[in-house]
């Protein structure tokens, strides 16, 4: 039987948490201030991170997540935004739980949480 697995986001910039399980960075560009092998990182997938022009135009302005999510997600269907989020899906398998942790203050709004929401819904 498959393991079903959680899926929660936070902050880089939070300390790890034994409950945090494996931790993944999901951001395109690495945190300022952190060392390569920073146990806060754990591992960096940035292939499965918005684009730097989605990244660019949404800005983490609130009023703009929806049409950010829409994007995000159709950027997710290209060949290659599929291939890094089937890799992103293949990394998270086996673990009970999964941190998805970014640089972004706000990580309800963040490209994170919307991965976070569609890896539980595989």
């Amino acid at each position: 039987m498959a393991i079903k697995t959680t899926f929660r986001v936070t902050r880089v910039y939070d300390e790890p948490s034994a409950a945090d399980g494996e931790r993944i960075l999901v951001d395109r560009v690495w945190p300022r201030g952190f060392h390569k092998d920073d146990p806060r990182v754990g591992q960096w997938f940035k292939d499965a991170a918005p684009s730097k022009e989605l990244r660019s135009w949404y800005n983490h302005q609130p009023e703009r997540f929806d049409e950010f999510v829409t994007r995000y997600e159709a950027e997710l269907q290209t060949p290659q935004g599929a291939a890094a989020f089937d890799a992103l899906r293949a990394l998270t398998r086996g673990h009970k739980t999964v941190t998805l942790v970014t640089a972004t203050r706000e990580v309800d709004g963040s490209q994170a949480a919307v991965l976070a929401k569609l890896l539980a819904q595989q």
